[in-house]
């Protein structure tokens, strides 16, 4: 897996877990939703988010350097 896509994963997982979370406990979950949202419109002018760095830091590659199956 590369860093992008571990990043889309990573996203996706957080935006339906805010979501369940605001269904069943409280709607202020749905703040992370917008959090989230809004790192991903931020990520996509600058090509950078912090998710990035956690995921090169555990040791994925960037798309370019990684092999293809």
């Amino acid at each position: 897996m590369t860093v992008e896509r571990g990043v889309r994963l990573m996203a996706g997982i957080m935006v339906l877990l805010s979501l369940a979370l605001a269904h069943f406990f409280s709607l202020y979950w749905l703040w992370l939703t917008a959090f989230v949202g809004v790192n991903m419109l931020q990520s996509a002018f600058t090509n950078w988010c912090p998710a990035m760095n956690i995921l090169r830091a555990m040791g994925l590659k960037d798309a370019g350097c990684a092999i293809a199956k």
